[in-house]
């Protein structure tokens, strides 16, 4: 949309601009609410749709256009928390969160894909690890809202209150929670150039077959969770223990020993992780959560939906 004053001078609408500058923070917002990309694209796009939809008149009176974005994005995902409940209890296998690339690795979904617009986008920065939007899994719906609103994005209670339906007293006993629950699954620091060596050290183990390696690299009582969607083969369960899980990579290399596959070490959720590429296409991605020098859990994500942004990593 141009300015009417001057038409085709190349500059944008200012209310326009002002408006879709806050596409980044939307789309951040609701990622972290509802752990899916594509369920965030789409809250955004509800939200830029209902604000269109009203009147000139009805734009003009509102006197901060960023909040009510936040309010209308925030309730679009308070209602879609409480259907994905139902959605994920007849997901086939685990669901684990879509996992999000380095920003210099992002393409848009196609084979061959460009860089991505940096507002349609969630950059490195507005990213969260997957062990934390695990965590954020287990969370009621208004849990998450209130804690992401406050914690995060640093709502005041009293508008969390007008987006939750509760009192301002309520939101914070329901952000308290979220905070318990949170610390309660915080594990002792690992600083990121171990981390990552920690990852690199996994991937050279599983590539050349050492299950010796790979069991000394997993805490005895890790656990793995493979999120396949009914699509593509996955573990249906989560394989609990070191030594299985070690045992079970292990067999699933030899079982797929004759494809062209590669790892990749790559950033996922802003930290260290693994691509699982084939012929090219990446098939795969794996986050880890790791615990002083051993790895604690593994997510695997191999539902073709949920890697969009990877295909050509």
């Amino acid at each position: 949309m141009r300015t009417p004053s001057a038409p085709g001078d190349g500059r944008l609408d200012p209310a326009l601009s002002a408006i879709m500058s806050e596409r980044r923070q939307l789309t951040g917002l609701a990622y972290r609410l509802l752990g899916s990309l594509a369920d965030a694209e789409d809250v955004v796009q509800e939200t830029y749709t209902r604000w269109y939809t009203m009147s000139p008149h009805q734009r003009a009176v509102i006197a901060s256009p960023g909040a009510w974005l936040t309010k209308v994005a925030s309730r679009v995902c308070l209602d879609l928390l409480g259907s994905a409940r139902a959605r994920r209890e007849r997901y086939v296998g685990e669901w684990i969160p879509e996992p999000l690339p380095h920003h210099a690795d992002w393409v848009n979904g196609r084979p061959g894909g460009t860089a991505a617009d940096p507002a349609d986008r969630v950059t490195l920065a507005e990213s969260i690890n997957m062990a934390f939007l695990v965590v954020l899994e287990t969370m009621t719906p208004a849990e998450r809202v209130a804690f992401i609103l406050h914690d995060v994005f640093q709502y005041p209670f009293a508008d969390v209150a007008e987006i939750v339906g509760r009192t301002p007293a309520a939101c914070r006993q329901l952000a308290t929670s979220a905070r318990r629950r949170i610390r309660a699954s915080e594990a002792p620091a690992t600083s990121a150039s171990r981390r990552a060596d920690i990852v690199r050290d996994f991937k050279q183990a599983w590539e050349a077959g050492d299950i010796a390696a790979l069991i000394s690299l997993l805490d005895p009582d890790a656990t793995g969770l493979s999120d396949g969607g009914g699509v593509v083969r996955a573990a249906l369960d989560p394989i609990q223990g070191g030594e299985q899980l070690a045992r079970y990579l292990i067999a699933l290399t030899s079982a797929t020993s004759d494809l062209d596959r590669t790892l990749l070490e790559r950033t996922v959720n802003g930290q260290p992780g693994l691509v699982i590429q084939q012929d090219g296409i990446t098939t795969g991605v794996i986050a880890f959560d790791i615990t002083g020098d051993r790895i604690k859990h593994l997510w695997a994500v191999r539902n073709p939906e949920k890697l969009r942004p990877w295909r050509r990593v």
